[in-house]
């Protein structure tokens, strides 16, 4: 980048432009290097051309600063695009329930971006339809496929995994882990291999989502030998892959969650992501691993300027969550949509978690239009205050059975028992004989079937859905206000992920000008989403 200070002069066919609309466009000229100029006029803005040193060339204009060209491709780690062979380093993280849904996986596959299937809370058949899906429709492509830690529902953690390992998924997105499982482990040194070169060969690439430092050390760091000797015994993985396991890291890729929609600790990006990355720094110079771990950011990542502070801050990669859950090709209802597409970012609310409902985790929620964050902390309240259904007042029963669950409890357990004989029947077992654990997954139902209310649209039911959002949902809102994408009904995610990454290179650009002393004017200062299919045409189009 260059500057005032030293005596350049810039030349080219374009004269620059003096204008807001003509300063905005070539600032939004990604591909080409963009000039500041003294003009007749006065200080103009240009793209392209060429540079030249002092008084002595011949005619041009006199330079005040320059940036170089910033396709969105250079932000971030080149090597995250190699490793997941996609254009951009981005990726959508996996939302419960298939609302990350497989048509939203696809057509971002088919745009280059890496998206991860929200394939936590579902069962195994239908998971398996949707990587028979992703098979057929994205061969070779990329695509990731969530693996959540729930503790409660540790078989359908291992069914997960060996759907997985069955169908040939390469990139698995673990999220929620507190401690390390066979089953997360298992799928890792599964693909462990020595190529022709001697070189360890890691086929199954593991991202792991958290939000601390002591989790992301266990991801950084080998599989522990203990749970490799295990599944070496149990025939799970082979000796080789046993002996290679010290060699990689468990997951090559460790995404800092920060304050996001679903499992959090809501803690700022910027305080979360320099240890992490310091972290890293050190395990690396213990391990020298071939291929240093890359280290994303997400959580509130709602606007090219959020992405474009996390590539600042050293992010190797951007994961959006809750803006790509008002998209068409989200896995939930129009309705669930329409109530995000209205969030500001005060928005939000903390609820207990269905699947950790009993040891008390949260996870974000929207709490504009629905009265769910209200009801689901009231049903942890008289979990942690009685001892089962029996005990509860006559006047809770009344009101929770009238307002909450407007059935009968005793009505709600025979559902359970039913749901769980099918799913997972150790719940049922672990219940026998104690009443607080069959209370446990009676207010449990509520919880889940809010999501579900939620994912269909169930009209007589909107005041009780759970939607999984954070504050990047308000910011986003905010951002888009006056553009195309305001309208719910033209939010695809592949246009927001191509949007939020041009933006962040606009204003990784903008900063960079700024540095160097310039003064750009508040109307080209702002990233303008426009359809992807239409020129960019200045601050005439600008939501403000």
């Amino acid at each position: 980048m260059q500057s005032h200070e030293t005596p350049y002069r810039w030349h080219g066919e374009r004269f620059p432009s003096t204008d807001p609309a003509g300063i905005y466009a070539a600032l939004a000229d990604l591909d080409n290097p963009c000039h500041l100029t003294v003009t007749p006029q006065g200080i103009g803005a240009v793209s392209g051309g060429a540079v030249t040193v002092g008084d002595t060339a011949h005619g041009g204009l006199p330079l005040l600063a320059s940036v170089e060209a910033l396709p969105p491709r250079r932000l971030g780690s080149a090597a995250f695009r190699t490793a997941h062979g996609v254009n951009l380093p981005y990726m959508t993280g996996a939302m419960a329930g298939g609302i990350s849904s497989a048509d939203m996986v696809i057509a971002l596959a088919r745009e280059g971006f890496l998206g991860s299937f929200g394939a936590a809370g579902l069962l195994p058949s239908t998971i398996e339809k949707a990587l028979v899906r992703f098979a057929a429709e994205i061969p070779g492509l990329p695509y990731a496929v969530n693996l959540i830690h729930s503790p409660s529902e540790e078989r359908l953690e291992k069914q997960a995994v060996e759907l997985f390992l069955r169908h040939g998924v390469r990139c698995v997105e673990a999220s929620a882990y507190m401690n390390l499982t066979p089953h997360v482990v298992r799928y890792r040194l599964a693909g462990l291999r020595r190529g022709p070169d001697g070189q360890v060969i890691a086929e199954n690439r593991l991202i792991a989502k958290v939000s601390r430092p002591e989790t992301a050390e266990r991801f950084m760091r080998p599989a522990p030998a203990a749970i490799a000797a295990r599944l070496r015994e149990q025939g799970l993985i082979t000796a080789e892959q046993s002996e290679l396991a010290h060699l990689v890291p468990l997951a090559a890729d460790i995404t800092v969650e920060a304050d996001s929609g679903g499992h959090t600790d809501r803690r700022p990006l910027p305080a979360l992501l320099p240890p992490i990355l310091r972290l890293r720094d050190t395990v690396q110079r213990e391990h020298r691993y071939p291929e240093p771990i890359r280290v994303g950011a997400a959580g509130g990542l709602g606007t090219p300027v959020a992405v474009a502070a996390a590539f600042a801050m050293g992010a190797a990669y951007a994961v959006t969550g809750s803006v790509n859950q008002a998209c068409l090709e989200s896995g939930t209802s129009p309705e669930a949509r329409a109530l995000l597409a209205g969030a500001d970012i005060a928005d939000c609310d903390m609820a207990p978690a269905a699947d950790m409902f009993e040891i008390g985790v949260e996870l974000q929620v929207l709490k504009k239009g629905t009265l769910f964050p209200m009801r689901a902390r009231r049903l942890y309240e008289l979990y942690t205050a009685y001892d089962g259904l029996a005990a509860l007042p006559a006047e809770d029963r009344e009101k929770l059975e009238r307002q909450i669950f407007r059935r009968r409890l005793d009505d709600v357990w025979q559902d359970c028992v039913a749901y769980f004989e099918h799913r997972d029947p150790e719940q049922l077992r672990r219940a026998e004989g104690s009443p607080r654990r069959q209370m446990a997954l009676v207010f449990r139902w509520y919880l889940g079937m809010a999501s579900r209310w939620a994912a269909i649209g169930e009209p007589d039911r909107v005041m009780d859905y759970q939607i999984w959002c954070g504050p990047a949902m308000g910011s986003f809102n905010d951002w888009v206000t006056g553009s195309y994408l305001k309208n719910p009904s033209n939010r695809r995610v592949a246009d927001i992920a191509h949007h939020l990454m041009r933006g962040a290179a606009f204003h990784t650009r903008l900063a960079r000008l700024r540095t160097a002393g310039a003064h750009i004017p508040a109307a080209a200062a702002h990233y303008l989403p426009v359809p992807l299919d239409t020129s960019v045409t200045g601050p005439s189009a600008a939501p403000r």
